[in-house]
């Protein structure tokens, strides 16, 4: 297949968003022929046709969906080497990628990533907080190069190394009936009001699980966005809540909080690195997660040596 221009595919991408060829004519600041003839000469190079012409717009084909993914990406990808190239004229080396959830971000990436800036201050990281199931299409999707999220999450789609693990708690207000607890199951405590977090957020995933796998149903009375406003929740009364235990250390300190360590086998959690493949990672990618699952990361090679 002959070679594809930029301006082409700004100008597919602009109506697919747009719908109609004149306002992507608008939009791109092209005559309203030019932008017809472009797309009739795109539809030839390719050998189909890529929009359905309708009276009062366009719409994709089932090859125009496929090339919108492809151009988007294409696109993407000139953005973000633009975006690199001119970072090493200001005197950045390099710039990584992450995508993590909560968990990690709070109890492990700042000591890990803190060290890591030490060894390597001109790599540039770009962290991002998401779900885990949002982390690994970010990962899949090639949004990010390196994900971190909750190893009981489904994902086949993406090489897996070990990060960290963390054991589960139930947070509890210090004078809740469970209070005194040195240890309890899950299931001892579905009888009360749970503070959470929102839907589609893996831990809330797993513990709607487990206690349906147990024939019980979480009484949930309040969900929010934060590990901090949960603990918050519990300490006012709101009910008890089921926190990663390295998460929540600081808050014991300021609230009136009891964490019982959760004794079921689920309960022992692993945190995982996402990569698509190690060995088509940018080279200072493949530092970073070598830093972070410890194994010895080698100099970053100088201009000329790479």
């Amino acid at each position: 297949m002959r070679r594809f221009d930029f301006v082409t595919l700004k100008l597919f991408v602009s109506i697919a968003d747009e719908g109609r060829l004149t306002a992507a004519a608008e939009r791109e600041h092209m005559a309203l022929a030019a932008v017809s003839k472009r797309i009739s000469d795109l539809e030839s190079l390719v050998g189909t046709a890529l929009l359905y012409r309708r009276p009062r717009g366009v719409e994709l084909t089932p090859a125009g969906h496929a090339f919108l993914h492809h151009a988007r990406r294409i696109l993407e990808n000139i953005e973000r080497l633009s975006a690199e190239l001119s970072e090493y004229g200001e005197g950045v080396r390099g710039h990584v990628r992450i995508h993590s959830n909560t968990s990690a971000i709070i109890a492990f990436l700042p000591q890990d990533l803190s060290a890591f800036s030490r060894q390597f201050p001109q790599i540039k990281i770009d962290l991002q907080e998401r779900v885990s199931s949002e982390v690994i299409a970010a990962v899949r999707d090639g949004l990010t190069d390196v994900g971190i999220f909750a190893g009981h999450v489904p994902c086949d789609c993406l090489q897996i190394l070990p990060y960290r693990s963390d054991r589960l708690v139930l947070m509890t207000p210090h004078d809740h009936p469970l209070a005194g607890r040195e240890s309890l199951q899950l299931l001892e405590a579905t009888q009360y009001d749970f503070v959470g977090l929102q839907q589609d957020a893996s831990l809330q995933t797993l513990l709607h699980e487990q206690a349906s796998q147990a024939g019980k149903t979480l009484r949930m009375r309040i969900q929010v966005r934060s590990f901090d406003a949960i603990c918050r929740m519990i300490h006012h009364g709101m009910g008890v809540g089921v926190l990663p235990e390295k998460t929540i250390y600081r808050d014991l300190r300021d609230l009136k909080l009891r964490s019982i360590p959760l004794s079921d086998p689920w309960a022992r959690r692993e945190l995982v690195i996402g990569i698509r493949q190690y060995e088509g990672l940018p080279v200072i990618a493949r530092h970073l997660v070598d830093h972070l699952v410890g194994r010895e990361a080698s100099p970053i090679a100088q201009d000329g040596e790479r």
